[in-house]
């Protein structure tokens, strides 16, 4: 089922549901297309959401997650691809790629849910779009995942190596908030390094445990955090000896002694009022997607005197490689273009205090206009 510009609404989205409101009233929504997919034999249920293909084809990892704290996890899966969308549109705009946004979210627990057969599936809908939207790893899916798509659906990236693809993303991903943490570094001090600073990382899964290696390499100190704890063992491990330890929890990890710097790696919607209110760090940037709450948010921040990278900015990192795969990968060109993330970043911050707005303000706007919005 479908719903697109010229669609009339579908049976049980009613005007005024949410999602039709997001879709097509709420002023950060003007998406082009989405698709509600199922396929009974298998048990999917997705959604594949373009906000946007005016530079492109959109490009967008698939989230595997079942809303389990959601009283209508459907709805929420679809609210989460509207939102994601979005997000990668102006993502992609800002890290200099031809590729629109969209984002695909597979609902359910992966551990329990994933099989080949759902995961052809999915890629066998994504087929059906004929190129316009072109998929990758996201939250609950991996390069193998990627691998068994792409046997239904040419346009999948994210592949292993040895199916012609660039591999984990994550690497990158963490490369480029590490650029971005530096960019913010010097704005606010004066030197692009995190040494002797401490940093607290909120989910050390894909992402996070790359973005650990990078900061203690630069000298910095670090506290984790992980809703599996089992994740922060393995960093534990991997670093004996290094000036690094773990929190409770995030509440915990916030309230940490002389925290200079929040990196929330996990979900959406880390920075909400009881969390900015909370927060003694200086800066932060993280690599979740989404990352403030609601709008006003990042007024509440720059309010507080903390300066916060826009999330979209600095986690493109994995983007720019899957996106890559489209010249025949080559890593270093890949972490070379990744490298910008601490230019583009360094811009967004001087044309913040040029319009004297806060930088997610000045980031939507340098993305519009690559867009022409």
């Amino acid at each position: 089922m479908e719903v697109s510009p010229s669609a009339s609404v579908p049976a049980g989205l009613p005007a005024g549901n949410p999602v039709t409101a997001a879709l097509f009233h709420s002023d950060q929504g003007g998406h082009e297309q989405v698709l509600l997919c199922q396929d009974r034999p298998s048990g999917l249920k997705a959604v594949i959401a373009l906000h946007s293909t005016a530079l492109g084809p959109a490009l967008g990892g698939t989230r595997f997650h079942a809303y389990a704290g959601s009283a209508d996890p459907e709805q929420s899966a679809v609210l989460d691809a509207l939102n994601l969308a979005r997000g990668m549109s102006y993502k992609n705009a800002l890290a200099g790629l031809d590729h629109g946004g969209g984002k695909a979210v597979i609902i359910g627990d992966p551990e329990q849910l994933k099989s080949e057969a759902l995961l052809r599936a999915y890629g066998r809908f994504v087929a059906s779009l004929g190129g316009r939207y072109v998929t990758a790893c996201d939250v609950g899916t991996y390069v193998q995942d990627m691998d068994v798509v792409a046997q239904e659906c040419r346009w999948t990236t994210g592949r292993s190596p040895e199916n012609g693809g660039a591999g984990d993303s994550s690497v990158l991903t963490a490369f480029g908030v590490f650029q971005g943490m530096r960019a913010s570094a010097q704005h606010l001090w004066g030197a692009p390094t995190l040494r002797g600073r401490l940093v607290g990382v909120a989910g050390v899964g894909k992402v996070g445990k790359h973005l650990v290696d990078h900061l203690l390499q630069d000298g910095a100190r670090v506290v984790v955090t992980d809703v599996r704890e089992e994740s922060v063992r393995a960093v534990l491990a991997a670093h004996p000896g290094a000036p690094l330890t773990a929190a409770a929890d995030t509440p915990t990890l916030l309230r940490t002694e002389g925290l200079d710097v929040y990196a929330p790696c996990a979900l959406g919607g880390a920075l909400d009022d009881e969390t900015v209110a909370a927060l003694s760090a200086r800066i932060v940037c993280g690599a979740a997607n989404n990352q403030l709450a609601h709008p006003g948010v990042e007024k509440d921040l720059a309010d507080r005197g903390i300066l916060y990278a826009p999330d979209y900015v600095v986690n493109a990192g994995g983007v720019i490689q899957v996106a890559d795969e489209f010249n025949g990968f080559d890593f270093t060109r890949a972490k070379a273009k990744a490298a910008q993330i601490l230019d583009t970043t360094t811009s967004i911050f001087e044309r913040a205090a040029a319009d004297g707005v806060p930088p997610a303000a000045a980031a939507d706007r340098l993305a519009e206009q690559r867009m022409g919005l």
